[in-house]
């Protein structure tokens, strides 16, 4: 199961996605809100902010966003 994560009740399984900041993104619901750069993911919180629709704070557990691209650092 795992170590719970900071400020989640234990019992409960650690929620794991390969979002990261930095990355850029697509809902699968609302394609109309564009492209957007995760700014922050912390647990099942992931902000992001769109093109057309500025910052949302999205639920990664019930949210499945598509990742476009990352940038890397060499």
């Amino acid at each position: 199961m795992g170590e719970p994560m900071m400020g989640q009740p234990a019992g409960l399984p650690t929620f794991r996605t390969s979002i990261e900041p930095g990355q850029w993104v697509m809902h699968p619901e609302h394609r109309d809100w564009g492209m957007g750069q995760v700014q922050s993911a912390v647990g099942t919180r992931v902000t992001v902010n769109f093109e057309h629709r500025g910052k949302v704070l999205i639920n990664a557990a019930l949210v499945d966003l598509q990742i476009q691209y990352q940038i890397t650092s060499r």
